[in-house]
């Protein structure tokens, strides 16, 4: 894979983190996550068969993405987003070097609405967790090594999509990792929910865990948080019956 070596922040002498440090470190990136995505597009196969569509909002530099479209080799296809211009770079060239022909990569932020948005520029050549960049400044932005400047000077304009905007026929499973921009990436995506009834992995650190759990109760969705994920599957859905919550 094509890893950022600078993409980390340390905590202190002996504990970081980042993708690029885990990768580094350990050769793997969060293995339960990764795992639970694969068996949870492996259950959509199983009951609504082939051809199935997967979403990663927050790709990074693509390791879901290559396991799941490794995995869904010959039945489905990964549609995967990043906003980070460089790091975009590195997701597609790893979706390249894997010769994953079954995933598509955008170069957007998912939003609401679709249009623009200006995101800040890290330094990629200095040390920082680049995939915990937060693309809207608030009080609360964590810091990830490295001053972040928010200035519309020290930014650039990228495209910013909707789920809906896509305008897919089938959607399986959405993983949004958008660094607090998770419900307004939901708010880009409600027509496909009510469509498609796709199961969702929501990261929720970040974000108004509250008003996540009541969208997702009012699309009819049964909710488990998993870690630092909530892991949504609507309660109409055949696959629910066939899987066991600890």
């Amino acid at each position: 894979m094509i890893v950022n070596r600078n993409d980390y922040r340390m905590v202190d002498e002996k504990r970081g983190y980042g993708v690029g440090h885990q990768i580094f470190e350990t050769s793997w990136f969060d293995p339960q996550e990764v795992q639970l995505a694969l068996d949870m597009l492996t259950l959509r196969r199983q009951v609504f068969g082939d051809g199935v569509v997967a979403i990663d909002g927050g790709a990074n530099i693509g390791v879901h993405t290559i396991e799941w479209a490794r995995h869904m080799d010959g039945w489905g296809q990964v549609i995967a987003v990043e906003a980070q211009e460089r790091v975009f770079y590195a997701l597609a060239g790893n979706i390249a070097i894997n010769n994953c022909f079954n995933a598509t990569v955008l170069h957007a932020a998912l939003g609401a609405e679709a249009g623009s948005i200006t995101i800040p520029r890290p330094d990629y050549l200095k040390p920082a967790s680049f995939g915990s960049l937060e693309l809207r400044q608030s009080t609360r932005n964590e810091f990830i090594g490295q001053a972040i400047d928010y200035s519309p000077a020290g930014g650039q304009a990228v495209k910013m999509i909707t789920v809906d905007g896509l305008g897919l026929s089938r959607l399986d499973f959405l993983k949004l990792d958008i660094e607090g921009m998770e419900l307004e990436g939901l708010a880009g995506a409600l027509q496909s929910i009510e469509a498609h009834k796709p199961m969702m992995l929501v990261e929720t650190i970040k974000t108004d865990v509250a008003a996540l759990k009541q969208l997702l109760e009012k699309y009819g969705y049964q909710q488990h948080q998993v870690g630092i994920n909530l892991l949504a599957i609507h309660r109409s859905d055949p696959c629910l019956s066939r899987i066991k919550f600890s």
